[in-house]
C-alpha cells in the first residue's frame, strides 16, 4: 500500500508533500515516513495518508476565485474631473471661512 508524506518544517507553516512510503499498514508507514522524511530537513510534523484518501481538484474541474474585477477598489482607477477638484477645494475654503465667522459673532457675544 502507497502512502502520501506531507512535513511541516516549523510550528504553525503549512505541511507540504515531500514523497511517500511503501508500507502493509498505518503503524509501518508512520516509522518509514519518519525515517524516509524526517531526518532529511527539519522537521516539526509529518502526516501520513493513504494515497487514495488524496484528492486533487483542479483549475478545469472548478473556478477558483482571484477572477472577479476588484479595481473598482483602488483610486487611480477613478477619473478625476480638474473642475470637479477646484469645486471641491472652493467649498472647503468656504466651510473654513464660515467657521471662523461663526467662531468670531460667539467670541463677540
Amino acid at each position: 500500500m502507497i502512502w502520501e508524506v506531507f512535513r511541516q518544517e516549523e510550528q504553525g507553516g503549512y505541511h507540504t508533500h515531500c514523497g511517500n512510503v511503501h508500507a502493509p499498514d498505518r503503524e509501518m508507514a508512520r516509522q518509514f515516513a519518519a525515517i524516509q522524511h524526517g531526518r532529511r530537513k527539519a522537521t516539526n510534523s509529518l502526516w501520513v495518508v493513504p494515497k487514495e484518501e488524496v484528492a486533487e481538484i483542479d483549475a478545469d474541474e472548478t473556478s477558483f476565485g482571484g477572477t472577479t474585477d476588484k479595481s473598482y477598489r483602488w483610486g487611480p482607477t477613478y477619473k478625476s474631473d480638474v473642475d470637479h477638484a477646484a469645486e471641491v477645494i472652493e467649498s472647503d475654503k468656504e466651510q473654513e471661512a464660515a467657521e471662523r465667522q461663526r467662531s468670531k459673532a460667539q467670541g463677540d457675544d
